[in-house]
């Protein structure tokens, strides 16, 4: 496959098998994506799911190795949803993996209310000014900053796209997990099960990722804290362990 200048094939962290094509000018996916997938649970045979903010691709990219079911992807910018779509084709799963370029307000009349199993999102998390940002890279910025969309835009979206028992879930700093799990009660999203994600041993949490169940009764169940990495700044082995989506299917 031909890159343009500024690209490059990049490996989906642990997995040496999935590749994903990502660009110097736009902004790349993290651990946080990586986290989120891994723990969101999915129907293994079947089903329908939607990753929302979707950017270069990554989630939808990693839940293919978890799932039989069909995947979309929602990103509002062109260019990183054309991108996103050339790593899919370079990865033979197009037709399981479909990404459209659209505001993620308009998905659930373009996909269906209610018709989801499973909807995930890692999204902007900076309510500031972006400014300074936007100056030297809007697209960036578009990915961190409640510009287009916020993470009210976001719950909402998820709650009316789920069927009843559906799960939605978002990895999000800690700072903000009780704004949240607010916005996920008011629109029917039950909070059930939760995992805080620590950067090392002894440092205070710095990530949530939290899964709600549409019309579920109230009830969370809060697993062990994962680490991130060792003394030796090396990713920790529970981390791999966690993270290890590689043969689920």
């Amino acid at each position: 496959m031909d890159l343009h200048k500024d690209e490059r094939l990049d490996y989906l962290f642990f997995d040496q098998e999935l590749k994903i094509i990502q660009s110097s000018r736009l902004f790349s996916f993290s651990l946080d994506s990586l986290l989120l997938a891994a723990f969101v649970y999915v129907p293994i045979q079947k089903g329908r799911l939607v990753d929302l903010c979707s950017g270069n691709g990554a989630i939808p990219l990693m839940l293919s190795r978890r799932t039989r079911g069909d995947i979309f992807g929602i990103e509002l910018q062109a260019e990183v949803n054309e991108m996103a779509r050339r790593s899919v084709n370079l990865n033979g799963l197009g037709e399981r993996v479909k990404l459209i370029q659209a505001d993620l307000k308009e998905a659930p009349e373009r996909l269906g209310h209610e018709s989801f199993d499973v909807v995930t999102c890692n999204p902007p998390y900076f309510s500031g000014s972006a400014e300074n940002e936007m100056k030297e890279n809007e697209r960036v910025a578009a990915a961190r900053h409640e510009l287009y969309t916020t993470l009210e835009d976001v719950v909402s979206v998820s709650g009316r796209m789920l069927k009843q028992g559906g799960k939605a879930a978002f990895v999000y700093p800690v700072e903000g997990v009780f704004d949240l799990m607010m916005l996920m009660r008011s629109n029917r999203l039950e909070p059930k099960r939760a995992l805080w994600v620590y950067p090392k041993a002894g440092r205070e949490a710095n990530r949530v990722v939290i899964e709600g169940k549409k019309d579920a009764k109230p009830g969370i169940r809060v697993l062990p804290p994962l680490i991130v990495y060792n003394e030796d700044n090396r990713y920790t082995e529970e981390l791999r362990e966690f993270c290890d989506i590689t043969s689920t299917l």
